[in-house]
């Protein structure tokens, strides 16, 4: 089995910037993508930024330019470095791991972290 720790949210005045980090641990062969999600009260989950295993990055168009997305392929790690925050940042953020698994062949399995949340007041 795989697990996905994440990290570093918590409360910030808007225009301030927080570092969510994710630890995925297990029978991990290989991850690709990693990727960040979010969930405001009342509203779908949404794409926030993804990287692949040689670092290609891709960002939703609301966090361009603010957020960054970044990780260690020898820890199995992904951080999301979330500068200018605004009140519609407001979220709970999840990790997530597009997983090969040791012995798995080559099956990829969608894994997901608990969710930390990221309050931005205005």
């Amino acid at each position: 089995q795989v697990q996905l720790v994440e990290s570093g949210g918590g409360l910030v005045q808007a225009g301030g910037s927080l570092r969510l980090s994710c630890a995925a641990s297990g029978s991990i062969l290989s991850i690709n993508p990693m990727a960040w999600y979010r969930q405001a009260p009342g509203k779908e989950r949404e794409l926030v930024a993804t990287i692949t295993s040689d670092g290609n990055t891709n960002y939703a168009d609301s966090v361009k330019g603010r957020f960054t997305i970044s990780r260690d392929n020898a820890k199995n790690t992904v951080a999301l470095q979330m500068n200018s925050l605004k009140a519609e940042d407001t979220a709970v953020y999840y990790c997530n791991a597009r997983v090969k698994i040791i012995g798995s062949g080559y099956q990829y399995f969608n894994y997901w972290g608990q969710g930390t949340q990221v309050t931005v007041s205005s």
